[in-house]
């Protein structure tokens, strides 16, 4: 993933209200919500759910499908493991692994059984 394309995709996440959406989405799982089941569980006002999934669908964290007269939300879930992925990506990799560091240290120095 580029690095513009994760920006992006976390900047889309960037306040509390599109944050408390998208985790209510998550726990729905593949089944989505409704956007009243949303705004039932979130509490958000409707004119400012709408505005918020709209900037979620629009960064792909959020999928829509209608059926029959009601537009069911889903979480994204491909997109977020990509966002998790990338950012997790380099995890931990300018650690120095200590046993590989105490072992070349004891080598340098003639060995544990000087």
């Amino acid at each position: 993933m580029e690095i513009e394309l994760a920006a992006q995709g976390f900047a889309s996440m960037g306040s509390e209200a599109r944050l408390a959406v998208l985790r209510c989405l998550i726990r729905a799982g593949d089944a989505g919500l409704t956007v009243g089941d949303v705004q039932e569980r979130t509490g958000i006002l409707p004119s400012t759910l709408a505005h918020h999934i709209k900037f979620l669908v629009s960064a792909d964290l959020i999928l829509q499908e209608r059926q029959g007269r009601a537009i069911v939300s889903r979480a994204n879930f491909e997109r977020l493991r990509g966002l998790a992925s990338f950012i997790l990506s380099e995890c931990c990799a300018d650690q120095v692994d200590m046993s590989a560091a105490i072992g070349a240290q004891s080598s340098a120095c003639g060995g544990a059984d000087d």
